[in-house]
């Protein structure tokens, strides 16, 4: 079982794959065990709910507008949560957003 579990999440869990594996590249380079995969916002609640939950929560940059919402129900959940720089998620860099991800843990 990984050491700590990162959810990317986005219009519809696609967009952010590339972005994942940069992450996992990322992870793996510097010799950590990390979950991180990307679902769609519509997975929120069902993976906030569930028993193995993230330990954060990435909002991609198009989703950003849902900040709030998602907010509301991570507060509740415990868990860290934040919009992925917008830079950073064009030029996918995956040490930025796991760097990013780390600080918020």
């Amino acid at each position: 079982m990984a050491d700590k579990t990162i959810m990317l999440a986005c219009a519809a869990g696609m967009s952010t794959s590339m972005l994942v594996k940069r992450m996992q590249d990322a992870a793996k380079a510097e010799g950590k065990d990390y979950e991180i995969f990307a679902k769609s916002t519509s997975d929120i609640d069902a993976e906030l709910a569930s028993d193995h939950k993230p330990d954060v929560l990435l909002l991609g940059p198009q989703v950003g507008y849902l900040k709030n919402d998602v907010k509301k129900k991570t507060d509740e959940a415990g868990i860290p949560m934040d919009v992925i720089n917008m830079m950073d998620y064009g030029m996918m860099k995956g040490d930025k957003v796991l760097a990013a991800a780390e600080a918020m843990m």
